[in-house]
């Protein structure tokens, strides 16, 4: 069989098309076959390594930002602007003229850009973070682009884990949810960015009660949750309130003023002769040595002290032997946390699901929310009220509903459409005194407010028109402003005397196709250093409020 040349094969119009203007070839090469690298940021993905081919498959892997486009990627992630900023309160949706300096924000965009964003602001002033980023199970319910493989979903975590640390307190700490699937590696993963040094522990966190009966192996009723310190050898986290199971057995009262006790052994398993000796009980004076082969757990000095400060229990009748008073006074007042979290303490997916339905949402976006209760127990155990807390996957704002019932400051980044009909709405009824979730165990009353804002979009409004065109000829129209915007993709070499007729032979998919392709996606949002170009239309008062939030003006 004579097999025909590979070019014979591509399509008439769309490839061809695409070699005219420069996608199709780089340096006389089908970019398939080319080994150089292309930069190219995705939307909701990442900084990506190099390619690699047969040849080279040992070679170190190459990070754009390291090695091969450092200003292009200065760029890309250099502080961008803020647009849309309004104020939300229990009374309403306010202007805003003015940034103070506590506000909590609420920032829709690519979470990627707009951590960078917040660096200037921010660096170092975040007590905790918590994400519940994608699992990477390519079934998630998130919108994002839970279909990575692995290296690439390994990638698009570094990234973010590493703007993340620069944005944590020397005192503070990041927990972050996520299952089996790419758990273990994440581990290894956040000991690259934090330090082996600096792990903390891996939680385990019963996300379900019922097993799965038609699971094919094991059923998963779990979730890691795993807890780094940015500096481990100052960070501690608090104690647990002690609960009233707890404090059940401290049932005794001498009304002298030292409060409830509970009587405690008085022995000890490893014998020492200096624990030896005899108490005398006051009441009977008769003498009780510690049983064969044990110990009194303190000296005979400390023993006269106990009797004279009334701390030792001799029965019901006074006439036993001695036990010891442990008074609930002096006790550690707190709990310290355990790294198994049942679901009867911290709540489940379940009960995540139904508080999201009382609230009036559907689930139809977030099929494994997570409980308030659970984030009660990170925000607890991570920071006190006043401090600031950061999720950059916000999702349906769990997060920052259970901060702001806590007393927190926060920050919550979301790119989806969903922020504006879930995540602020939700935030909306917390600050009118909503009942649901923790608000009974805080006896939440409503109040608080939060700031927020969007990204500009550059590249990213002229992506959505060319999904929005119904027509050739709008296609055409953004074919020719695109030669002329600032997102025209440096791949791009436009032939002057190519007929646009060409162009427009294309089906309206391979127009959209082709545009797209146009588009370096390194511009999806406006710089900072970009925002007085008269191009963006950006009003004196955004301007003002920018520049605001960069610290150059007060």
């Amino acid at each position: 069989m004579q097999f025909m040349n590979n070019k014979e094969f591509l399509p008439n119009s769309y490839t061809s098309f695409k070699q005219k203007i420069g996608l199709g070839y780089s340096d006389g090469k089908l970019l398939s076959e080319n080994k150089e690298v292309v930069l190219n940021f995705p939307f909701k993905e990442c900084v990506l390594e190099g390619g690699q081919d047969k040849e080279d498959t040992k070679r170190d892997e190459i990070f754009f930002n390291e090695t091969l486009a450092p200003m292009e990627i200065d760029r890309l992630l250099d502080d961008k602007v803020f647009e849309y900023f309004k104020r939300y309160d229990k009374d309403g949706v306010h202007e805003i003229s003015d940034l103070e300096a506590d506000d909590n924000l609420i920032i829709k965009g690519n979470n990627l850009i707009a951590l960078h964003s917040l660096k200037k602001r921010f660096a170092g002033k975040v007590k905790l973070i918590y994400i519940d980023p994608p699992y990477n199970t390519g079934s998630d319910s998130f919108r994002y682009n839970d279909k990575f493989n692995h290296s690439t979903w390994l990638t698009f975590m570094k990234n973010r884990l590493e703007v993340a640390k620069s944005l944590l307190s020397e005192n503070g700490s990041i927990f972050i949810n996520i299952d089996d699937d790419e758990g273990h590696y994440l581990k290894v993963l956040g000991d690259e960015v934090f330090g082996r040094e600096n792990f903390v522990n891996s939680v385990i966190w019963e996300k379900r009660y019922s097993p799965t009966n038609d699971a094919k192996w094991l059923s998963d009723a779990h979730d890691l949750i795993l807890c780094y310190a940015k500096n481990k050898e100052i960070w501690r986290p608090n104690l647990l309130p002690r609960t009233d199971k707890q404090n059940q057995y401290y049932k005794y009262d001498d009304n002298d003023g030292r409060g409830r006790w509970r009587s405690d052994n008085v022995l000890v398993k490893t014998f020492s002769t200096s624990g030896v000796f005899p108490i005398v009980n006051p009441n009977t004076g008769v003498e009780h040595y510690p049983t064969e082969g044990s110990a009194y757990r303190f000296s005979q000095e400390t023993a006269q002290r106990y009797l004279s400060e009334n701390r030792f229990y001799f029965g019901k009748d006074g006439l036993g032997a001695p036990q010891l008073k442990r008074f609930l006074s002096e006790v550690k007042q707190g709990v310290t946390a355990l790294t198994i979290w049942k679901r009867e303490d911290v709540s489940d997916n379940q009960e995540a699901i139904t508080e999201l339905k009382k609230l009036g949402f559907s689930r139809g976006d977030f099929t494994t929310p997570k409980p308030e209760r659970l984030l009660q127990r990170v925000i607890h155990l991570g920071s006190n009220e006043g401090d600031l807390v950061l999720d950059f996957f916000m999702g349906s704002a769990t997060t920052q509903a259970v901060a702001m019932k806590m007393n927190r400051r926060f920050i919550g980044i979301e790119q989806m459409d969903y922020i504006n009909t879930i995540s602020v709405p939700r935030l909306q009824k917390v600050m009118e005194g909503e009942q649901g979730g923790i608000s009974k165990d805080v006896d939440w009353q409503g109040g608080g407010s939060f700031v927020y804002c969007e990204l500009k979009n550059d590249a990213q409004d002229f992506k959505n028109r060319i999904r929005g065109a119904q027509a050739s000829g709008d296609l055409l129209k953004l074919f020719n402003e695109v030669q002329k915007s600032s997102f025209l993709s440096y791949r791009v070499e436009i032939n002057p005397r190519l007929d646009y007729s060409a162009f427009s032979d294309l089906t309206i998919g391979e127009q959209k196709m082709v545009l797209e392709e146009m588009v370096d996606y390194n511009n999806l949002y406006v710089n900072y250093s970009d925002m007085d170009d008269t191009h963006f239309n950006l009003d004196e008062p955004t301007k003002k409020l920018n520049r605001q939030f960069y610290g150059e003006e007060n």
